[in-house]
């Protein structure tokens, strides 16, 4: 008897020791995989945007799919061919008609500037609220930027190089990902059990088509804006008025600081021919943004997306901290993933698995309750 009992004893310290080392070991396995995910950060972050950038990409290839000329219709990699020259005609269009015009103003600028900055400086110098400004020293700040503005587009080439190095490898990334990207989920899903790998498909699956209507709805919000001011700009005779136009369209793909980074150049612009047409696109885009709040963006997006504004915004500060324009791109997408995902794991909502069960046994019980109180009445009919 004794023996037995200093057997179990023996037997549940050491199930009790192994449990501990198994403890231990698995926290040593996540700081080593945490330490190797910081390390690895940069390349795991280019592999994230360009997954994220080819799941919003998708609903766009399926459309081009979807083509039929007679009997023919393109196959996945001419498809995804068919938007990249799209995409890069587009932007050849684009620098080819914009940027000589942007480019010999520059250049007459940074020959003027020595003699124009001053009487600049002095003209706002005028208005009461600027006159407190120290001119000299001002213009002195003026011309050393003009002076070491070559030097500094120099030392920045590397920098640059790296930036484009990284916009290479992801559009790379995104195009292996559209033709490969099932095969990879499969594989990374597959280690699973079944149960909740069906779970998880199905919740990234919601997220894929609520992405797909993100993209939808913002380049509708993209085409309003780029066409209003457009007709606006040109209307108010604002330089580079074309392009203005459609940079402000094309950059509203960052939802909030597309648009504003564009309007300062917009207002950076008309200020160099008139203090009107500087209030005017000032006016102009504060009407528009009153609009697109309040009327657009309810009607388009919030069906779409189902997001607040709040969370699209804090999105926004946590994509540009961490990686700039890119990270602000994908932030929003990025929000609906985890929105996704808190909606299923998180919250209180059992999954229609267990409705199911849940209706099934409460149908048993109902029975069953039924079935006991016609028992019980037997007897009583019985004895009548």
């Amino acid at each position: 008897m004794n023996s037995s009992h200093a057997t179990s004893t023996r037997r549940r310290r050491d199930a009790s020791t192994r449990s501990v080392r198994a403890d231990i070991l698995f926290a040593f396995a996540i700081a080593v995989a945490l330490g190797v995910a910081y390390l690895l950060r940069e390349i795991l972050l280019l592999l994230y945007v360009s997954a994220l950038f080819a799941v919003v990409l998708t609903p766009l290839v399926s459309a081009v799919l979807q083509l039929r000329i007679r009997r023919w219709s393109p196959g996945r990699g001419l498809a995804i061919l068919l938007l990249m020259m799209a995409a890069a005609s587009c932007a050849a269009l684009f620098f080819a008609f914009a940027m000589p015009p942007v480019l010999h103003d520059a250049r007459e600028f940074m020959k003027e500037l020595p003699w124009r900055g001053p009487q600049m400086l002095s003209r706002l110098r005028s208005l009461p609220f600027l006159s407190r400004i120290d001119v000299r020293a001002l213009n002195a700040k003026v011309q050393g930027l003009a002076s070491n503005l070559a030097e500094y587009i120099l030392l920045s080439i590397s920098g640059w190089a790296g930036k484009l190095a990284d916009i290479a490898a992801t559009v790379v990334l995104t195009v292996y990902f559209l033709l490969e990207g099932d095969v990879a989920y499969r594989w990374v899903v597959s280690f699973l059990p079944p149960q909740p790998q069906q779970r998880l498909d199905a919740a990234l699956r919601r997220a894929e088509a609520r992405m797909g209507r993100w993209l939808l709805g913002q380049g509708l919000l993209m085409v309003i804006l780029g066409l209003t001011s457009t007709i606006v700009f040109a209307l108010l005779r604002i330089r580079y008025a074309y392009a203005l136009g459609v940079l402000m369209g094309a950059l509203n793909i960052i939802p909030l600081v597309g648009g504003m980074f564009t309007m300062s150049l917009v207002l950076l612009a008309s200020a160099m021919d008139s203090w009107e047409k500087l209030a005017g696109a000032a006016i102009f885009y504060a009407i528009y943004t009153q609009v697109e709040s309040t009327y657009l963006t309810p009607r388009i997006m919030r069906s779409s997306v189902d997001l607040p504004g709040l969370a699209v915004l804090v999105a926004l500060l946590l994509g540009s901290k961490l990686d700039g324009v890119v990270g602000a791109m994908v932030a929003v997408p990025t929000a609906v993933l985890v929105a996704v995902l808190v909606d299923e794991y998180l919250r209180s909502y059992p999954s229609q698995d267990v409705r199911a069960q849940d209706v099934r046994a409460q149908n048993a019980r109902g029975r069953h309750d039924r079935g006991v109180s016609e028992s019980g009445r037997e007897p009583v009919e019985d004895a009548d």
